[in-house]
């Protein structure tokens, strides 16, 4: 089986403008690069940077303190490790998210809802991938876009089937990768959708977003091309606390593993 993707999440504290926000801006990002470096000495293939401690999100467009704030923690982030780096501006700011990845030379982004829409606690959020496809287009068309595909904490218009909206995400919305994800953050994606979408878009990446642990990594990587994790890798399992080397290397570990076991 060739070697399936681990990708680890950089949860960033609380940045300047959000209400839950505690300075200095400094120790915000020194908390950023040593989870960065552990899942780096772990053995995940990538790192994805994400404003996650900025709750309560805006649904498409966030501050400029926002923007500068999260590129001067993915700056450092670049600076402290040689994988590849991605970018995830929440709620939905694909825009941002690019730009930043474009001045900071990081690689992919992820976006939330990049075409159709979904219902969310911020409200309905429409996707932009046409303003999306120019600007990556004008900036840097080597940034790879991975899409949500009825993203977390959110619920899809009545009547779309998940298989039309993968392909719709794959032909119309130019995404290179989609991501399947449970309803909430750390919850598992449904298998039987997995399928379902692999069976859709067969040749595309798909990735798996959420609610992967080592107990499944293995199972969850019969069917996707990657995984991407946070919370299993976190002290404790908490999400909000910094990340536990020996969690994520018994993740890795047992990801590598199934690859070597016959298929």
């Amino acid at each position: 089986m060739a070697s399936r993707q681990l990708i680890g999440m950089v949860h960033a504290l609380p940045l300047p403008g959000s209400p839950s926000y505690l300075p200095p801006t400094g120790a915000i990002v020194e908390r950023a690069v040593e989870d960065a470096i552990l899942l780096e000495e772990s053995g995940f293939d990538a790192l994805l940077v994400e404003n996650y401690g900025d709750a309560p999100f805006f649904a498409d467009r966030v501050p400029p303190i926002t923007v500068a704030s999260l590129a001067r923690v993915v700056a450092a982030v670049r600076a402290a490790v040689d994988v590849p780096v991605g970018i995830n501006v929440l709620r939905n700011d694909a825009i941002a998210a690019l730009s930043i990845a474009a001045a900071c030379d990081a690689r992919f982004i992820r976006v939330n809802v990049l075409s159709s829409m979904m219902y969310t606690d911020q409200g309905p959020i429409v996707g932009q991938a046409a303003r999306l496809s120019r600007l990556r287009a004008a900036l840097d068309p080597g940034i790879e876009v991975l899409a949500d595909l009825f993203v977390k904490h959110a619920t899809p218009p009545p009547g779309l089937r998940i298989e039309d909206a993968a392909t719709d995400l794959r032909d119309r919305g130019m995404a290179d990768g989609i991501i399947l994800s449970g309803r909430g953050t750390g919850l598992p994606a449904d298998e039987d959708m997995l399928r379902q979408v692999r069976k859709a878009v067969p040749d595309t990446r798909l990735l798996v977003g959420s609610g992967v642990n080592k107990e499944s990594v293995a199972s969850v990587l019969r069917t996707a091309d990657g995984v991407i994790v946070g919370t299993a890798i976190k002290e404790d399992g908490d999400v909000n606390r910094p990340v536990d080397p020996a969690r994520a290397r018994a993740l890795v570990q047992a990801a590598r593993r199934s690859e070597r076991q016959p298929s």
